[in-house]
């Protein structure tokens, strides 16, 4: 009987074990924030626009970057898809974003970003055409002012860079 009353405990201890080794609070703060992750994206229907009061002043992440800092490939600006070029102005105006799940934290879980502290990056939906959901497409900016372009759902990025 005693070693039943053991058992719950050592279940205990070892999920908090294991959430400590594998990201530690970082999964508990994500679950609490709300962040979401490639698993965790919603097929919802899209969110009101949000209203803005003003713009906000430009930051590092809706200023341009200066260069490529990762060794990721590059797209020029005017190669991106038409909605995506709609995208990066939302970007740089501060929205209002179509997407309730715009202007998250993106948790670059894939690793395929430079790695940055939580918090780093946030990600922006890109409009698919036909689709009923939002898409694979994305745009995340850093908060140095970098931004990715993926068409594949986090499987891979190019550097956008901007203004060509």
């Amino acid at each position: 009987m005693r070693n039943r009353n053991v058992l719950p405990l050592l279940l205990t201890a070892v999920v908090v074990l294991v959430l400590v080794a594998f990201g530690g609070t970082g999964v508990l703060n994500q679950l609490m924030e709300g962040a979401t992750t490639p698993e965790g994206t919603s097929s919802a229907a899209p969110a009101p626009p949000a209203r803005t009061p003003s713009p906000p002043a430009p930051s590092a992440s809706t200023a341009p970057a200066r260069g490529n800092p990762s060794d990721l490939p590059e797209v020029r600006e005017s190669g991106l898809p038409a909605e995506a070029r709609s995208t990066l102005a939302l970007i740089r105006s501060g929205g209002p974003f179509r997407y309730s799940q715009d202007d998250q934290v993106f948790g670059n879980f894939e690793r395929v970003l430079p790695r940055k502290d939580r918090g780093y990056y946030r990600e922006y939906t890109v409009p698919t055409p036909g689709e009923s959901d939002r898409g694979a497409r994305r745009i995340v900016a850093g908060d140095g002012g970098e931004k990715y372009y993926t068409d594949d759902h986090y499987g891979t990025f190019r550097f956008i860079a901007e203004g060509s």
